[in-house]
């Protein structure tokens, strides 16, 4: 892990040797007595990224939903921050939106992603869903829509939306090195 004085994100997670970055301007924000929760919620995001598979063609949002779904499992999360059930256009739209999905097809299938993360070892296919649920994902994700309606929709803080878009924009291009998800800067 390295600490540095990164502008625009809490951290990354790249380098032949999987490592953290941790964000010094994150680590100095007004937290309160939180920081001890905030920087451990980070480090279970990041942490899964070093441990996910996440081969070509995998959506982003995707990979950035079981991560957060890994600190939203761990009750590491602020739900102020955090996507609440039903929230979300799109099943692939990251982060906790995803992580709300993803939770829902756990509750169907338990152990779900697991067996996915697992499959996704040496390939990503749509039909994982269906063949782990039995359902293809945009059903999935209509009945998922539907349980929760009326709940309504997640509004992100302003300056955590332009992390993970500047996050997704710049820092993530991924490719497997020896077992080990590598992260390099976009050019």
């Amino acid at each position: 892990m390295v600490i540095d004085n990164y502008d625009g994100y809490a951290a990354i997670t790249y380098g032949g040797a999987c490592t953290i970055n941790v964000s010094a301007v994150f680590l100095n924000g007004d937290y309160g007595d939180n920081i001890k929760r905030s920087f451990t919620s980070l480090i279970y995001h990041e942490m899964t990224h070093i441990w996910q598979w996440y081969p070509p063609m995998t959506p982003t949002g995707l990979i950035e939903g079981i991560a957060d779904y890994t600190a939203l499992k761990a009750k590491y999360y602020k739900p102020e921050f955090f996507a609440r059930p039903g929230s979300g256009k799109r099943w692939d739209q990251g982060y906790s939106i995803t992580a709300r999905f993803l939770e829902y097809c756990d509750g169907l299938k338990p152990g779900f992603l697991a067996a996915m993360n697992r499959k996704m070892r040496n390939a990503w296919i749509l039909n994982y869903f269906v063949e782990l649920v039995g359902k293809p994902v945009d059903q999935l994700w209509r009945e998922y829509k539907a349980k929760y309606a009326g709940v309504g929709n997640f509004t992100e803080d302003t300056n955590l939306g332009l992390w993970r878009e500047h996050k997704d924009m710049h820092c993530y291009d991924a490719k497997e090195e020896t077992g080990c998800q590598l992260r390099t800067l976009k050019k």
